[in-house]
């Protein structure tokens, strides 16, 4: 009797065990809207690499580039719907969840790559993700620098005023138009996948984003001049949904840990490239023009603490600008 007792209690830790092993095993969908030759899509793969190494074969992520699974607004949504598992998406789209977090991504309001470092690493940031993940239930394992933003054309943008009644296509996100606002253009909210066609037909004027992105969505094709602006010093965040990280238990760890790593990685990649294109595109034939951006900083800057108009606070605005010092 005594015997059964012990053999049955046996078999149940056995079957305990690899229950909570099957538990933990997931293959999860890493989805974004960036080029497979992107940096952000090579840091991508090795992350789904070492999860796979780390957690044992435990955690597997398939990551599906180029919008194949969705554009930047349908990604977001399916974190919810458990569509994707992680994305990586711009804070001004997470503006439509939790408007705060998007602060950074304000014309202007960064002071450049040290200043995007401190806030990274700051109370700040992480109070915002904690209210993001207040507010979703998702969590925002790691802060991805973009690059600083710059303005495409096919003729010198060397003043605001040059950019008055311009069609420029931007981001559908509600910060992406303060800036061609302040400046008098035409802000044309458009999908990421189909801006270069746009341009080649001329359904818009021009765009904008980091020299990177530039270069790897081949925009200097279609546009002659790249307007050295750096109106925006841009951020991805790598975001896990609520159900994803619920399904791997102690696992979790061990994905945060890799997506900070990649997130570093890919942050420092995409910087030294903001440093090197400008000879390179003045090498295929690009006119990189300089600019003073003063004006168009005058522009935006009185828009920026018009608090009834933006989402975040006052505390939120002076902290950030705290860390610049």
């Amino acid at each position: 009797m005594i015997g059964s007792i012990v053999r049955s209690a046996l078999v149940a830790a056995v079957m305990a065990v690899v229950a909570a092993g099957m538990a933990q095993a997931a293959e999860l969908k890493w989805a974004h809207v960036y080029e497979e030759g992107s940096d952000y899509h090579k840091w991508a793969l090795w992350a789904a690499d070492e999860v796979k190494k780390r957690t044992d074969g435990r955690v597997t992520i398939n990551v599906f580039p180029a919008s194949s699974l969705g554009k930047e607004v349908e990604i977001n949504e399916g974190l919810g719907i458990g569509a994707v598992d992680i994305i990586y998406t711009g804070p001004s789209f997470v503006e439509r969840y939790y408007g705060p977090i998007a602060i950074s991504d304000y014309p202007f309001i960064m002071k450049g790559f040290d200043h995007w470092k401190k806030y990274r690493g700051s109370d700040l940031f992480s109070d915002l993700s904690a209210g993001y993940k207040d507010a979703t239930g998702h969590t925002v394992m790691a802060l991805v620098y973009y690059g600083q933003r710059h303005v495409t054309s096919n003729f010198p943008i060397l003043k605001p005023e040059d950019m008055k009644g311009l069609k420029i296509r931007v981001p559908n996100s509600p910060v992406m138009l303060m800036f061609p606002k302040a400046v008098g253009a035409n802000p044309t909210p458009m999908a990421f996948s189909e801006v270069y066609l746009a341009l080649q037909q001329k359904v818009v004027d021009a765009q904008e984003n980091p020299l990177p992105t530039i270069k790897f969505k081949k925009f200097y094709e279609v546009q002659s001049n790249i307007n050295l602006t750096g109106h925006l010093l841009n951020s991805l965040l790598i975001i896990t949904s609520e159900t994803a990280m619920g399904a791997i238990g102690d696992d979790a760890s061990v994905v945060q840990d890799v997506l900070k790593e990649a997130a570093a990685n890919v942050s420092d990649a995409i910087y030294k490239a903001e440093q090197d294109l400008v000879a390179w595109f003045r090498e295929q034939g690009t006119t990189v023009n300089e600019i003073d951006r003063g004006p168009f900083q005058q522009a935006v800057l009185p828009k920026l603490t018009e608090w009834d108009n933006v989402p975040y606070t006052k505390e939120q605005f002076d902290r950030l600008q705290a860390l610049a010092n």
